[in-house]
């Protein structure tokens, strides 16, 4: 499917969204809401898809919302309903994905670009690229989860700090506070980002899935709660082929070939 604003395709299990507006550090529009919308729906529909690869065209990730769709001066604004109409649904469309969701940021990442980043579970990002707090800069607050990401990730002191000042980090620093997974080298940074998805798409995919669900749900859960969830998941996954699969190849000292069932 050909779309205006994104690239995506689907092929041996990894589904690959890619953000395409270049010329505009591939800040959002609401063309582009609508196009990745619709190509998460087609990686919830297909069983095949057992990774999804978010990345961006260009030099830069995302730069946020494309201020050019804001026309201040015709009137107030209700930004809150294009927060509820557009980020939320993402946001939580990305993070309950039953299957990896990979970051490869490959630039600059501002505004609800971080935050957007920052949905996904695993991020790697370009040793180059930076993660720009914009929000105050405008007189805003961090949307599409930005608020809650950070904090959790970072500490209420870092998170506090990177908003009020609106501050740039690099990717190095990114990893250093937990933000993210990995900064790679700029030139291996293909190489590794291939290399990451290929494993998680060979991996034994609902017991992925059910790790995420896992270590999300902690994050408002007691440890007696926590307990009981991991049970559940446990439980679950213990029916599935792909543990089957992975203890025989344990007992004879083989690579396990999962099937993500």
């Amino acid at each position: 499917m050909t779309y205006q604003t994104i690239l995506f395709e689907r092929g041996a299990g990894v589904a690959r969204l890619t953000l395409n507006r270049p010329q505009r550090l591939n800040a959002f529009t609401t063309q582009m809401h609508k196009d990745v919308a619709d190509a998460l729906t087609c990686v919830e529909a297909d069983p095949e898809v057992r990774v999804l690869l978010l990345t961006a065209a260009g030099k830069g990730f995302c730069a946020g919302q494309d201020l050019a769709e804001r026309d201040v001066q015709a009137g107030p604004l209700d930004l809150g309903r294009t927060t509820r109409t557009y980020y939320n649904p993402l946001i939580r469309r990305l993070v309950a994905l039953p299957i990896p969701v990979v970051c490869a940021v490959n630039g600059v990442a501002a505004g609800a670009g971080v935050s957007l980043a920052l949905a996904c579970d695993v991020v790697i990002a370009r040793s180059s690229a930076r993660f720009v707090q914009a929000f105050s800069s405008i007189g805003l607050v961090p949307d599409a989860g930005g608020t809650w990401s950070l904090p959790h990730l970072v500490g209420q002191a870092r998170a506090l700090g990177f908003t009020l000042t609106g501050g740039t980090l690099s990717a190095a620093t990114a990893a250093e506070w937990g933000l993210i997974w990995k900064a790679i080298d700029d030139e291996h940074f293909e190489t590794e980002r291939e290399a990451l998805v290929e494993q998680l798409s060979r991996g034994p995919t609902k017991g992925l899935a059910n790790a995420k669900l896992a270590i999300r749900h902690a994050a408002r859960a007691t440890l007696d709660e926590q307990l009981d969830i991991e049970s559940e998941l446990q439980r679950k996954c213990g029916l599935t082929d792909d543990y089957k699969e992975g203890v025989s190849a344990f007992k004879e000292r083989r690579q396990p070939r999962f099937a993500g069932r």
